[in-house]
Parts: structure tokens; sequence; C-alpha cells
């Protein structure tokens, strides 16, 4: 279900026309469907209803501290690569016992917060990184729980700037090397090993790669079953991708069997880390024409959104479509290219090589940004981070204020 629609040729996002919001909030600004989110996650959980999973959303892919409150109420954890996320992940009152702490490059203070906060899973990327955790622990006198993340050296299909399964990515540790440290756990007096883990990439759209890194896993999770390790958890991380375009969906029931499958197989708990997939079409960013162009060529659509807001097309080549609050039947039949004023080449956003005629003053929606938009977004040209919104079927408020200029130039 998608909650972005046209009525009447005007776009509304669930009961609210788009074009009535821009009349109180100065543009540009990201706009969100709560309920869009709230049928999100209720669709992922229904989908691995059978495998009852804990699920820990991905807070880095959307960081808004009132997203994360109303996760929480529907039941999700929370995945967190920081201790600012972590912290955000605890203001929103997630329980620690449901907050997984994942990335490469954890700090000395991180894992000591991380430890005394008593979370409930830290996922451990290298060997420098559990001797440091051991160490920190003993220092605390607790027993921590650790995963240990792989990386299976298998591709996820996706663009290689998202891909982390392979063995030129600097995330996780070989099979070969976890086995090592599984055999050598006596070293490691404050350290409980419960888990691994695995996440081989983003906006992935084919069920495949899954398969494979399921069938290694469980011919892994057998190895290390004989030298006295059982797991409680795998965590099999997120990376489950949506539809920017005319993408097939990507098909959750099917790898649901297959996780299934593999939790029967090896007795084990499963963890989710989705991100994308709960909160990817949860968000649109709305932006103003400022200016119109003609080259030869092409007509630029210069608006007050920028690489700043939105660097997904810049960073990696992304098509977010782009729709015009108020449709009208007039084309253009020249190559139009929506662009930002910051001064860079890449600061461009989609083309296309035929649009509907728009005036300066007109206002377009940018979509498919509620992950990895405003997350994402800089200060990049002293510009202001913009403000971010809250829908809610008829009703919107303010859960992001934008930022006043003055806090950048002081």
């Amino acid at each position: 279900m998608n909650f972005l629609k046209f009525k009447n040729k005007k776009l509304f996002f669930e009961n609210t026309a788009i074009s009535k919001v821009t009349t109180r909030i100065k543009t540009p600004f990201y706009l969100y469907s709560l309920n869009q989110l709230k049928f999100n996650f209720n669709n992922f959980k229904k989908s691995f209803k059978k495998i009852n999973p804990i699920i820990c959303f991905s807070v880095k892919s959307n960081s808004n501290l009132k997203i994360i409150s109303e996760l929480k109420k529907l039941g999700s954890g929370a995945d967190v690569v920081s201790m600012g996320e972590l912290k955000i992940a605890l203001k929103a009152g997630i329980s620690p016992k449901k907050i997984v702490f994942s990335g490469v490059g954890k700090t000395e203070e991180e894992l000591d917060f991380a430890i005394k906060k008593g979370i409930l899973l830290i996922n451990a990327e290298s060997e420098s990184e559990i001797k440091a955790i051991n160490k920190i622990a003993q220092k605390n006198n607790r027993i921590v729980s650790v995963g240990i993340r792989i990386n299976p050296n298998i591709s996820a299909k996706t663009n290689k700037k998202i891909s982390t399964g392979k063995k030129d990515n600097k995330f996780g540790i070989s099979m070969n090397a976890c086995y090592e440290i599984f055999n050598n756990q006596y070293h490691f007096d404050y350290i409980k090993f419960e888990a691994i883990s695995v996440h081989i990439g983003s906006q992935i759209m084919e069920t495949s790669p899954f398969r494979k890194v399921l069938n290694a896993l469980s011919n892994f999770n057998k190895k290390i079953n004989l030298i006295g390790i059982n797991l409680k958890y795998i965590d099999l991380g997120g990376g489950t991708g949506i539809p920017y375009s005319n993408e097939k969906k990507f098909n959750l029931q099917q790898y649901s069997n297959l996780v299934l499958k593999f939790k029967k197989i090896n007795n084990v708990e499963i963890i989710f880390e989705p991100g994308r997939s709960i909160c990817g079409n949860t968000g649109v960013l709305i932006s103003k024409i400022i200016y119109l162009k003609d080259a030869p060529r092409k007509k630029f659509v210069i608006i007050d959104a920028a690489m700043n807001d939105l660097i997904r097309p810049a960073l990696y080549g992304a098509k977010h479509q782009i729709h015009p609050l108020l449709k009208n039947s007039s084309i253009i039949n020249k190559n139009t290219e929506f662009v930002g004023p910051v001064c860079e080449s890449s600061d461009t956003f989609i083309s296309y090589k035929k649009y509907q005629k728009l005036n300066e003053g007109d206002y377009i929606c940018i979509n498919n940004v509620g992950a990895y938009g405003r997350s994402l977004a800089s200060n990049y040209n002293t510009r202001p981070y913009c403000a971010e919104i809250l829908i809610n079927k008829n009703k919107y408020q303010i859960i992001k204020q934008r930022q006043k200029l003055e806090s950048l130039i002081n």
C-alpha cells in the first residue's frame, strides 16, 4: 500500500494535500507519513510471523527521534552504529535488551557506554575489537553478550558502494578467522559469544544472495557446534530493498520461507535489522522551483533542495522520481533535468526525456527519501538542515525544526 497519491490532480500524502503544508512550512522540508511507517513495519512483522524474530530498526537509515519513538510503540528494537544512535534509541524508550550495536570502529567510550547500559548484543567486527570489549567488560566486572560479524564473501547484487559482504569490504571477518576465535574462546573471560551476524549489503532486490548466505551460515553453524559453540542468535542484518522506479518488489514472503527453514535447522533466534524497507517510502522531500533555465539540449529546473539535503543521487547515482504537486496535461518534449543550487556539477537529482510544463514558484515532490535522506544530510555550502514534518491522516506536526542559519555562522 502506498499512501502517496494524486486526487483530482493534487498530490496527497495520506489525507493531506501537500500543497497545504507548503503554505505554512518553508521549503525544502522532509515530509513523512506515520501510517505508511506503521503499515510497513506491521507488514514486515507479519511476513515473518512464523519466525517471531527480534526486529531491530536500523537507526542510521532514519534517526529522527519521533520516528524511532513511533516504531518503539510498534514493538521495534534498534540497530545502532554510534553512541549518538544508541542514545536516541534509549531516549525513544527502546529497552536496552532490544538494542544491537554494530559497526567496524566502535570507540572505547562507546563500548563502555553500551556495556554499562546492558544492551542485547555487541556485534564485533575484528579480533582487536573483541579484545577491547573483554578488557572494558573486565573493568566493569560484567559478562558481555557478543556476536561476531562474518564476511561471507557473497555478492549482494547491488551498488558496489553499498555492498558490504565481499572479502575486499571492510566489514566483518572471514569464517575461518571467526572459527579460530570461537576455538580460543577461553581467552575471553568476560565475553559470552552468543551470536554471529551478517549483512552483505543494502537495496537488495533478489532473494538469491540471501539464499547463499543462509546456506553458508548453516554449514558454519554445524562446524562450530562440533567445538561446543551453540549460538542463541543469528543476526541476518537488513538489506531488503524497495522499488525506486519500476523495479519488481522484493519478495518478503519468499525470503521468510527461506529463513523459517533455516531457523528450524539451526535452532536459533533470528534478529533482523531492517531500515530502508521500513522507512524508505515513508518520506518525501518537498522543494520549490527557483528558476527555469533553457540550454541548447535540455531545460534545467533549479529547485531550492540540494545535494546537502539529499545526497543519494550524487553519492550513489540513485534515481528518485519527482512529481509535481499539481498535475497538468501540458507536456514539454525536451530533456528536463532537476538540479539544486549547490556549486557542484553532481548536484543533480534526475532527468526526464519529457515532463509536464512547470513554472517558477511551483512545488515538486522527490519520492522515497525516508531512508538515508535526512540522516545523510550536511551543511555543505553553509546551508541549514531543513525541517522534518510528520503527517497523520489530515493533520501534520513539525518533528524537527529547520536549523537556524545563525547557528552555522556564530
